[in-house]
């Protein structure tokens, strides 16, 4: 029953793992250009990781809200931040 309880603990700290160190290879550029602030992200999830439920909503919320518009910047696509078009 403990190796249960470990596994489903371990959910948590393996999806905040990520997403903390996605957060800290994404460059600082992408961050300003998107708005974003790469401390307070980076700050936000490693305070996460001790509390698992709260962790993990926000690891979540970092890897489905604010992962993909860092991403798309880092791509080159600037459209729609802020609804203006820096590529036209």
């Amino acid at each position: 029953m403990v190796i249960v309880w470990l596994f489903v603990a371990m959910i948590p700290i393996g999806i905040s793992l990520w997403a903390l160190l996605d957060c800290a290879r994404r460059p600082p550029w992408a961050w300003s250009f998107a708005g974003r602030s790469q401390v307070a992200w980076l700050g936000a999830i490693a305070f996460g990781v001790l509390f698992l439920i709260f962790g993990l909503v926000i690891s979540l919320w970092y890897l489905v809200r604010v992962r993909p518009v860092i991403a798309a910047v880092e791509a080159g696509n600037f459209r729609g931040l802020d609804g203006n078009s820096v590529d036209d």
